[in-house]
């Protein structure tokens, strides 16, 4: 308030551009100078002038306080274009479904921007982490954070043509449990539970073992193509291995829906732009790709996979 009267030279004038009654800035710079136990300036009904006290204390915090409304006005300003660190917290196989040129356009379109892109399938707690943004799939655990869903994706059971000649496929859920499922740790002994749907939506669960375990999906995909087990996938990670023959649905009347991707933030109050131009961005991009089931995949004649349409 003593910069801005200073300046203007008039306390009414002042108080005009900090919206603030006369009368309060009056006050105030009474109160500064009964702090400082000076008087700052002489006052008049026609004129306002400094004392040598009130001009040499101008000189030494007049600059500070202009640097300091400059920095706000920059911050407001700056404020509206996307700027700054956004820490994506994704799955360990986020590229696998989310092209590296996506992240390219986006740098590129804005420069100010940088991305910090946190792999691992351990579910990750926003706050602690310091995570902007994050892809989650199946349903929201944290009913506090905001999700914007991407699209509803489904899931099933692949396992590798080496593996299903070795061992033979399964003609049922009850005959999973004579082979080498690989699953996430498992609920308790050697057993994981698989939730799988039918066509007519009636959902089971069915328990499962083997003798391969790991919390990254990609490593399940990865141990599936090698020949190791029957997986329960989701189908954006799966469809080219089914396309290419790599893998083969097992038991495609099954699937694991509700294991759609959604995109999450802490709270919809105060979005960084930058954090605001990354969701969309991705909200924009994946909801495009069309993923189709694994148990949509068949063997047109002469081998060579189709993807169906969904209905």
């Amino acid at each position: 308030m003593f910069v801005h009267v200073a300046r203007c030279g008039s306390f009414a004038e002042a108080a005009r551009q900090l919206r603030v009654p006369s009368a309060t800035v009056s006050r105030r710079i009474q109160q500064l100078e009964a702090h400082l136990g000076t008087r700052l300036m002489q006052r008049s009904t026609r004129k306002l002038t400094l004392t040598s006290a009130g001009q040499a204390f101008h000189e030494r915090c007049g600059p500070a306080v202009e640097e300091l409304i400059g920095a706000g006005q920059l911050q407001v300003e700056g404020s509206q274009a996307p700027s700054g660190l956004v820490r994506v917290g994704a799955p360990a196989s986020c590229f696998d479904f989310f092209r590296m040129e996506w992240v390219a356009e986006f740098l590129a379109e804005h420069p100010l921007v940088q991305l910090d892109f946190v792999l691992s399938d351990v579910v990750a707690d926003l706050i602690d982490e310091r995570i902007d943004v994050a892809f989650r799939s199946g349903p929201l655990q944290d009913s506090s954070y905001v999700a914007r869903k991407i699209f509803a994706s489904y899931g099933g059971l692949v396992a590798s043509p080496a593996y299903l000649a070795a061992h033979g496929t399964p003609a049922s859920l009850q005959e999973l449990i004579e082979h080498d499922c690989l699953t996430h740790a498992p609920d308790s002994g050697n057993y994981a539970t698989w939730r799988l749907q039918r066509a007519d939506g009636v959902e089971q669960d069915v328990r499962v073992r083997g003798r391969f375990i790991s919390n990254v999906q990609d490593v399940l995909r990865k141990a599936a193509c090698a020949g190791m087990g029957i997986a329960a996938l989701p189908s954006i990670m799966t469809a080219s291995d089914v396309a290419s023959g790599r893998l083969v649905p097992v038991l495609p009347q099954y699937v694991r829906a509700g294991r759609g991707l959604s995109v999450i933030y802490a709270s919809r109050r105060h979005i960084p732009p930058a954090v605001t131009a990354f969701v969309d961005m991705a909200m924009k991009k994946l909801g495009r790709q069309e993923w189709t089931p694994a148990s949509r995949i068949v063997a047109a004649p002469g081998g060579a996979p189709v993807a169906l349409s969904l209905p």
